[in-house]
């Protein structure tokens, strides 16, 4: 026999436990999805102290009447307090998303209470049962999504998954952000990870650098750059990423030495490394570690970065012109430009944002920056590249406005390193 809340008439939370007990089994059994909908109103502290226990009981009531009549097929609980459980069988997220909507519709609809009128509302936490998962498993996940809703202030409802955790290094995370947060560490310690270069071409066809950028893969799973980049800034592993980056870049500069090409390697260096007082030890390291000239290691920063004042960035910044590698501004034109510390940027590279290259040539004001740009560059006694190139219409007005070089899908995807030297001897016997 069911066990039944004196209050509401509704399934006791032991009650509850027992059905999701229930449909976990039979979920199991026929593979068919059910779902969790746990329900706390918001301010229900308030309600009590303004209108008392009775009162509070009294709102209670009214809100299981209404829950009662929209349930439909979903088994009701009331898991003590203010909260309440829907278990929902054969439904999917979406069905569980649109049934949260109604029920927080349902809780909303006002309640008088005396001569004051009450306008009520609900966190709502969501929980889709996973195949072989436990009812208490289950229930857990609900309920953390559903305190993920009241911490972002109520009135809201949160699908698990979606949620902030906590991750490793205690940073909060959203489920699927902590999954790439453990694929990360196991890329680290697996050789999950790899840099594929990409070429930057002169003016003339001559290859200029190539620009290093990281892949992750992990049994067989690619994460984009786009995905595993802010999960690494999050948690700090960005500067692990980095330093193992500036070592395989500058392994990478040697090998193409090796082969006949003196070409430099373009690396990307995050704030988390230019902010640590270890970058220029890591910078040595790999520099020792290559035996490459210093001069074909290039590191790309953005404006930010160079204009930032601390002592640890300038100390790092003057370290590693001192080292003789060089340095490029990155993505110029999307920061916060101030040409009055412009002048004072030791860069010898200055890269044009694609937002400026994808509109052209239709958009003659974005042609104007951009020669701008490129004659304030020259005038500083810098190359000037434009990233993101894909048509030849762009690349003909690029060269017309004074760029000197090329970057992009035009000439060349970014590829793994053995096939950069194939390119590389293709391009030579044209």
């Amino acid at each position: 026999m069911d066990s039944i809340d004196p209050l509401t008439g509704l399934l006791d939370r032991f009650g509850c436990l027992q059905t999701a007990e229930r449909l976990t089994a039979t979920s199991n059994c026929k593979g068919q999805s059910f779902a969790v909908i746990w329900i706390d109103l918001d301010r229900f502290k308030k309600i009590n102290e303004s209108f008392g226990h009775p009162g509070g009981d009294e709102v209670i009531k009214n809100l299981a009447v209404r829950l009662r009549r929209v349930a439909g097929r979903a088994e009701i609980s009331r898991m003590g307090g203010d909260e309440f459980v829907l278990l929902v069988p054969q439904c999917d997220r979406i069905q569980a998303e649109q049934f949260a909507r109604e029920l927080a519709d349902t809780v909303e609809e006002l309640i008088h209470m005396g001569n004051m009128t009450l306008c009520p509302t609900a966190s709502i936490g969501i929980a889709i049962h996973d195949r072989e998962e436990s009812s208490l498993d289950l229930l857990e996940r609900a309920d953390r999504a559903m305190y993920a809703a009241k911490s972002r202030g109520g009135n809201g409802i949160v699908c698990s998954g979606d949620e902030p955790i906590p991750g490793r290094l205690g940073i909060t995370l959203a489920r699927e952000e902590l999954s790439i947060e453990s694929t990360l560490h196991v890329a680290l310690e697996t050789g999950g990870l790899c840099l594929h270069y990409q070429p930057i071409i002169l003016a003339n066809g001559e290859i200029e650098a190539v620009e290093a950028l990281m892949r992750c893969s992990v049994n067989g799973v690619n994460i984009p750059p786009g995905k595993f980049i802010p999960v690494a800034e999050k948690t700090g592993l960005v500067t692990r990423l980095g330093e193992w980056s500036l070592l395989q870049g500058a392994l990478q500069a040697r090998q193409l030495q090796e082969a006949g090409y003196h070409t430099k390697v373009a690396i990307n260096v995050s704030r988390a490394q230019l902010i640590s007082p270890k970058f220029t030890q890591a910078l040595h390291a790999a520099l020792i570690c290559s035996n490459v000239k210093p001069e074909l290691i290039e590191l790309e920063l953005t404006e930010s970065l160079f204009m930032d004042v601390s002592d640890t960035v300038q100390i790092n910044l003057r370290n590693a012109i001192a080292a003789g590698v060089v340095l490029a501004i990155d993505d110029f034109g999307t920061g916060y430009s101030c040409l009055a510390t412009l002048k004072d940027i030791p860069a010898k590279k200055m890269k044009l944002d694609r937002a400026f290259v994808t509109v052209l040539p239709e958009d003659p004001r974005a042609l104007a920056v951009v020669r701008a740009m490129t004659q304030l560059g020259h005038e500083l006694g810098m190359t000037v590249v434009a990233e993101g190139c894909e048509r030849q219409e762009e690349i003909d007005i690029l060269l017309e406005a004074g760029v000197d070089a090329i970057q992009g899908f035009f000439y060349a995807r970014p590829m793994p390193e053995e096939a950069l030297l194939k390119w590389l001897q293709a391009r030579n016997m044209k």
